[in-house]
C-alpha cells in the first residue's frame, strides 16, 4: 500500500513552512535515513530523512511551494512490487505523530498533532481543528466565511481553496464571527497588530507608488512574537552607564597574548565580554535568572544567554548556554560559529530556543542607547549602545572616559525595580573590573 511523505514540525512552535528544495524525483528509489528534501521553517533551512523505504510514486508539492501546512501530504511511496497504479486508489489517512513525538522529529513521515486534534477556544473548552490549507485559512478570513460549514474536496478531507471559492459564489457557507464578536484576535491580526485590513491600507496610498512583497517565515514569525510581548508582557526598563577602559585594555592584552597556530588562535570582542558579564550577573543574582508560567515561576540554573544575530530580513537570537562556567574565549569561539551559520539560516531550532535572557547589541552601529523588546519567554533583555569617550567629573577634574550606556527591559511579572537594578549593578561591575571574569 502507497506510504504518504507527511510535512514534518521541525520545532515545536512550526505551523507550515517552505519546501525549499527536493533532492529527489519521481521513479527513485530511497532507504531509511537518505535526504529527501530541504524545508524552511521561519528560522532556518533544514534537511529532511525519509523513515520509510519505497520508490517515490508521486510528489505532491513543488519545490519553492510556500505555507505548507504541518502534517499535509507532500510525496507518495510506492511499497515493493507496487507501481503507479497504485496511486489511482484512495489512500489511507496518514498516521500522525503525538505533540510530544512531534517536537523531537526531524524526520520525513513523522509530524505534529493530527489536524483533526483540538484547540482550546477563547471560552477554556475543546474546539475542532479545520483541516485547511493555508490559502484556504487566508481565503477564508477575507471573505467572511465560516471554514466549518466547508466540506473539503482535498485529501482526507482537507479544505482548498477552490472549497472556499464555491461557497463564497454559492452563499452556502455560514459568515464566521464578526470582528465585534471575536474574542481572539484572527492570526492575521496578530501578526500585524492592527485592526485594519490590508485593503484598506492599500487604499490609503497613490497606486503604482510602493512594492508589494509578500510577508516570508522569519517576519511572520518575528510580528507575532513582537505583538504577543507588547500586549502580554508588563515591560519597563533600567538604564545605566558602564566605563570600558579596563576593558579595553585587558582585551587588548589578552589578543596580544592569541597563539599564532590558528586552531588555538582567537580575537575577543567587546560583546564577548558583555555576554560573559551578563551570565555572571545573572549567577549573582538568581532571582533575576527566572521565567514567568501562569502558574509557576521557574529559576533557572545557568545563564543560557541569546545574543540578537542581523540577518537579511529578520534575526536570530543564537543561545550561548553555561554562560557562567565557559571562558571568554570559549565564548567567543562559540558566538562565532553560531552567528555565521545564522547568517546562512543554517542553525538547528535547539541551537536558537530556551535562553533565559538576551542581548542586543546596536553599537557597532552608532546607536548610544535603546530600548528593547523582551522576547518571550524570557524576563529580560539587554540593549547596549556604542563605547564613545564622554567629558566624566573624577574627583575635581573633568576626564575623557571611554561609556557605555546599557538598558534593560524587565518583565515585572518576574523582576521588580529593585531587581532589576541589582543585576544592572552586578553587570556594571564585571564590565568595569574585567579581571572578575577570569576568576
Amino acid at each position: 500500500m502507497p506510504i504518504q511523505i507527511l510535512m514534518p514540525a521541525l520545532s515545536p512552535t512550526m505551523e507550515e513552512g517552505k519546501l525549499a528544495k527536493w533532492l529527489i524525483k519521481e521513479g527513485d528509489e530511497i532507504t531509511s535515513g537518505k535526504i529527501i528534501a530541504e524545508i524552511e521553517t521561519d528560522k532556518a533551512t533544514m534537511e529532511v530523512e525519509a523513515v520509510e523505504e519505497g520508490t517515490v510514486g508521486r510528489i505532491l508539492v513543488a519545490e519553492g511551494t510556500e505555507g505548507v501546512a504541518v502534517n499535509a501530504p507532500i510525496a507518495v511511496l510506492l511499497a515493493e512490487g507496487e507501481d503507479k497504479s497504485a496511486l489511482d486508489k484512495p489512500l489511507p489517512a496518514p498516521v500522525v505523530a503525538s505533540a510530544s513525538q512531534s517536537s523531537a522529529t526531524r524526520t520525513a513521515g513523522a509530524s505534529s498533532p493530527s489536524a483533526a486534534s483540538s484547540d482550546i477556544n477563547a471560552n477554556g473548552h475543546a474546539a475542532e481543528r479545520m483541516f485547511a490549507s493555508p490559502v484556504a485559512r487566508r481565503l477564508a478570513s477575507e471573505k467572511g466565511i465560516d471554514l466549518r460549514a466547508i466540506k473539503g474536496s482535498g485529501p482526507h478531507g482537507r479544505i482548498v481553496r477552490s472549497d472556499v471559492e464555491e461557497a463564497a459564489a454559492s452563499g452556502s457557507a455560514k459568515p464566521a464571527a464578526s470582528p465585534g464578536q471575536a474574542l481572539v484576535p484572527s492570526n492575521k491580526s496578530a501578526l500585524s497588530g492592527v485592526a485594519m485590513p490590508d485593503n484598506q491600507i492599500i487604499a490609503t496610498y497613490e497606486q503604482g507608488s510602493f512594492e508589494s512583497v509578500p510577508h516570508d517565515n522569519m517576519r511572520k514569525t518575528i510580528a507575532a512574537r513582537l505583538v504577543q510581548a507588547k500586549q502580554s508582557i508588563p515591560h519597563f526598563y533600567l538604564t545605566i552607564d558602564c566605563e570600558l577602559d579596563a576593558l579595553l585594555e585587558a582585551r587588548q592584552r589578552l589578543n596580544m597574548r592569541s597563539p599564532k597556530d590558528e586552531d588555538k588562535a582567537y580575537r575577543l570582542s567587546v560583546n564577548d565580554f558583555i555576554i560573559k558579564a551578563m551570565g555572571l550577573a545573572l549567577r549573582r543574582v538568581p532571582k533575576a535568572n527566572a521565567t514567568w508560567t501562569e502558574e509557576n515561576m521557574l529559576y533557572h540554573k545557568h545563564s543560557d544567554v541569546a545574543v540578537a544575530v542581523a540577518v537579511e530580513g529578520g534575526l536570530f537570537t543564537p543561545v550561548i548556554r553555561n554562560v557562567e562556567s565557559k571562558s571568554l574565549v570559549e565564548i567567543s569561539r562559540q558566538m562565532r560559529d553560531l552567528a555565521d551559520r545564522a547568517r546562512r539560516r543554517r542553525l538547528a531550532p535547539h541551537e536558537y530556543q530556551g535562553g533565559t535572557t538576551a542581548i542586543s547589541n546596536l553599537g557597532m552601529f552608532g546607536i548610544r542607547q535603546f530600548d528593547a523588546v523582551i522576547n518571550p519567554p524570557q524576563a529580560t533583555i539587554l540593549a547596549v549602545g556604542q563605547g564613545e569617550k564622554r567629558p566624566v567629573v573624577k574627583g575635581d577634574k573633568i576626564v575623557a572616559v571611554t561609556m557605555m550606556t546599557v538598558t534593560l527591559s524587565c518583565d515585572h511579572r518576574v523582576v521588580d525595580g529593585a531587581l532589576g537594578a541589582q543585576l544592572l549593578s552586578a553587570f556594571k561591575s564585571h564590565i568595569e573590573e574585567p579581571v572578575t571574569m577570569l576568576l
